[in-house]
């Protein structure tokens, strides 16, 4: 599909202000426009359909991807890898089910550039468990929160309150923070004065596996999906509710709602955790199923 649709790339240096700029040129699909072109695509085959749709929500992996520049990886990567994400999300894309591209792809590109980081980290085994790696992703931001900017070690009860927050012990608190607090070095220095070996000569190749990676893939597309079809059970309300307070990148806030509807904000936040609540039945229910 990549190759088909002949995408400009996220070069670095000036190609890479380039690409962000040309990103901005492609225009945002309407909401009959978009389901038009994603019938197009998912019924007929249409590439030139698959184009729009891809090239009018690069900007939105450009956003997404920018959140991601802390790791020490370069950004175009970061892009790159986001778009694959997007590829597969209109690829797999179900426009029927009344939601708006943008929505379903967020999870996509996400899944996609955080495995990409997390391969990259796998020389500092960061682990591998759901908890891992939500604390490998939060830790920075939980540390700006609590007031914890330098690189040493936090605070005792900073890292007691992340502990509890993440659910993981706070042995593996200080050990993360610790490991993402190491300047990265280039693996490719000279062990000696002769150049004639690198210091990542000596370290074994402990890389996830292309069937490793592809499972992930599988599974990260697999939640996505299962999500997609346990909001079915949601009205249109409950839906736009939820979609615009937990889905969203830039959730909108009680008042807004309140506005929009007609209703209180108390009512507001009582639909929003009756339809999380309804999602994460239905979805258990699809996840036993399957």
């Amino acid at each position: 599909m990549s190759t088909a649709l002949a995408l400009p790339s996220p070069d670095s240096g000036e190609g890479l202000a380039s690409y962000i700029q040309q990103t901005h040129r492609y225009p945002i699909l309407g909401a009959e426009e978009e389901y038009m072109l994603a019938k197009a695509w998912a019924e007929h085959g249409d590439v030139k359909a698959a184009h729009a749709l891809v090239t009018s929500h690069l900007r939105l992996v450009v956003k997404i991807a920018a959140g991601y520049r802390g790791y020490g990886l370069s950004f175009s990567d970061l892009i790159a890898e986001g778009n694959v994400g997007l590829m597969q999300a209109v690829k797999k894309f179900e426009p029927d089910r009344g939601f708006r591209l943008s929505t379903y792809a967020m999870w996509w590109i996400k899944a996609s550039i955080q495995e990409f980081i997390l391969r990259s980290w796998s020389l500092v085994k960061i682990g591998t468990t759901g908890a891992q790696k939500k604390l490998f992703f939060s830790l920075g931001r939980l540390k700006r929160r609590l007031g914890e900017l330098g690189n040493g070690d936090m605070k005792a009860e900073n890292v007691a309150r992340i502990a509890a927050e993440l659910e993981v012990p706070e042995d593996d608190v200080v050990d993360m923070n610790r490991r993402l607090s190491q300047p990265v070095a280039s693996l490719n220095a000279p062990l000696s004065a002769d150049g004639e070996a690198e210091w990542q000569d000596l370290l074994a190749d402990e890389r996830p596996t292309v069937e490793d990676v592809l499972v992930e893939r599988s599974e990260a597309g697999r939640r996505a999906a299962l999500l997609h079809k346990a909001m079915d059970v949601l009205n249109e309300r409950e839906r736009t509710i939820l979609t615009a307070r937990r889905l969203s990148e830039t959730p909108l806030t009680l008042e807004d709602l309140s506005v929009r509807f007609g209703v209180s904000r108390e009512r507001i936040r009582q639909i929003e955790e009756r339809a999380f609540e309804k999602v994460a039945r239905q979805a258990q229910l699809l996840a036993a199923a399957a």
